[in-house]
């Protein structure tokens, strides 16, 4: 007979079934979607993965992804030949949408009212069907001009020579004594300043004099401070360099970077060019708000802009704010970011352990949140995570972030319903810390392959693998919907994921004698001999 106790201990069905879509590698979230034949009119509700990214979701889409990008990185890394990316001729759809975008826009210059409204409208349909076909870019012109600020140099950083960038992405090559060729490559780490001296869990030494503030800017810019090194990078060594980003957390929460950077740079040179890296804020002075989220401006329907709630005047507007700034002959920037003195630079050869040991480091933390890669143990990492939270909550993280009305300022492309000191970009938020950008940054000319491109040949391969492989199926054969929630076609999710982990059992024994038979294959055309014995 079952004693409470042990009755208490046993694990529940679904707990059960859910462990085991894991091990068979099943999404566990699965979205349902309801298809639809055109050509026949027969429906059928199918489930998709529901492709997180992080495993505190569903660990099994983040893997796969985590995995895909682990290619991704392989195959870029150490190229020997540049990559292919010459563009696709544009097909006959979208010839046809560019002519009738061309006919609409001449049509909308002379047009007024009604008339223009309803060209303005049949435009965006035209730019988001031409989107669809697959052409990149737009052919919307610019609303407004970009502010130019001046190009020269801070006096307190050294001057980087700049030489004219060839059209390659491949590093030097060199040959050893018998003859052999090798083009090495790069793992890079780069680190932002000091705040204040940190203990061995990150946390301040003297929290009264670290300075959170400093941190806080440094994480909301992080991301321009880096497209601005990859820029003086590659004016620095004369070509395209080519690379495979993650942003990561040290300890101390303060964002840092690795690279697998395509070709070899001198550690000197590393040296020099992430000493004349800077990103420049010139933004409005947010130092000491003006307004409380009690006392914030209100929004005025007439003045279609936000008032003080004491005199109701009109705030300032954004434009009139850089305006003010551009006046000053003394402004001095808001922020200027910079990289730390710390940089470990590490070279790398294609094929060995060491790259493989790289590559599993640079993918490391990849399913899980910013806040999750370092699990804080005690009181005194939530306390840092607190003030580093308490500092970022009054922070404008952008432009059109919500808490310039705390300072004063209307918010770039202000628009009713804004709450100030309750920004909703990703940036805010706890569990990014500051850091609102991608996490994996990955160069255009990298592998010459899109994320996509690596997903279909993966797939390509298992299907050539099982013999089903064929000519892709008519995208336009099919129309799908979103399923629902309690919709009475849906099976429950139990089933769902049942009948799912059954299909994946029949695949993978599938595709492991598909394997079988093709490496034996293989093994009896290069060695007959042991075919015959």
């Amino acid at each position: 007979m079952t004693t409470r106790v042990e009755r208490a201990r046993m694990p529940l069905a679904r707990d059960v079934l859910r462990a085991v879509a894991e091990e068979h590698g099943v999404c566990v979230r699965p979205v349902a979607v309801r298809r639809t034949d055109v050509l026949t009119g027969e429906t059928e509700i199918i489930d998709i993965p529901c492709g997180a990214t992080r495993a505190s979701l569903c660990p099994t889409c983040a893997e796969r992804k985590r995995r895909l990008r682990a290619v991704q990185c392989r195959e870029g890394w150490h190229l020997t030949e540049e990559p292919a990316l010459e563009a696709d001729p544009a097909t006959d759809e979208q010839r046809f949408l560019t002519e009738l975008r061309a006919d609409l826009t001449k049509a909308h210059s002379t047009a007024t009212g009604t008339e223009a409204d309803e060209l303005a409208s049949l435009i965006l349909d035209v730019d988001e069907q031409l989107a669809d076909s697959g052409a990149r870019g737009t052919l919307a012109p610019t609303a407004t001009a970009r502010r130019v600020r001046s190009t020269r140099r801070r006096q307190d950083t050294p001057d980087l020579p700049r030489r004219p960038v060839e059209a390659r992405t491949l590093g030097k090559a060199y040959t050893t004594p018998d003859g052999r060729a090798f083009r090495p490559s790069l793992f890079l780490t780069l680190t932002l300043p000091s705040y204040g001296r940190v203990r061995a869990d990150g946390t301040p030494a003297d929290p009264a004099r670290y300075d959170y503030r400093h941190a806080a800017r440094d994480a909301l810019h992080f991301s321009k401070l880096v497209d601005r090194f990859i820029q003086n990078l590659r004016r620095f060594v004369g070509y395209d360099v080519q690379y495979f980003a993650v942003v990561e957390p040290q300890r101390r929460l303060a964002p840092h970077l690795h690279l697998a950077l395509r070709g070899t740079i001198s550690r000197a040179e590393l040296r020099q060019v992430v000493a004349a890296t800077y990103h420049q804020v010139w933004w409005p002075p947010c130092d000491q708000p003006r307004y409380t989220r009690a006392t914030a401006p209100l929004w005025s329907p007439e003045h279609d802009g936000y008032l003080d709630p004491a005199t109701g005047s009109p705030l300032p507007t954004w434009d009139q704010a850089l305006d003010g700034l551009d006046a000053d002959p003394d402004a001095e920037p808001l922020h200027v970011a910079r990289f730390g003195s710390q940089l470990d630079a590490q070279g790398v050869l294609i094929g060995s352990p060491q790259a493989g040991r790289c590559i599993r480091y640079l993918t490391k933390y990849l399913t899980k949140s910013v806040a999750e890669c370092h699990t804080s143990a005690g009181d005194s990492e939530q306390t840092h995570v607190d003030r580093l939270a308490a500092a970022l909550e009054q922070e404008p993280c952008s432009p059109t972030c919500a808490n310039w009305l705390l300072h004063g300022i209307q918010p770039k492309n202000a628009h009713p319903g804004l709450r100030a000191g309750a920004c909703r970009a990703k940036a805010h938020k706890r569990e990014h810390l500051g850091y609102g950008g991608r996490r994996v940054l990955v160069s255009r000319k990298w592998s010459g392959k899109t994320l996509a491109d690596h997903r279909t040949e993966r797939r390509a391969w298992v299907l050539d693998l099982l013999g089903q492989s064929g000519p892709p199926p008519d995208p336009h054969r099919y129309l799908w919907a979103v399923v629902r929630p309690g919709d009475p076609d849906t099976s429950p999710l139990a089933a769902r994921l049942l009948r799912a982990v059954a299909e994946r059992v029949r695949w993978r024994t599938a595709l492991d004698q598909a394997r079988a038979q093709a490496e034996g294959h293989a093994v009896a055309t290069i060695h007959p001999e042991r075919k015959a014995a």
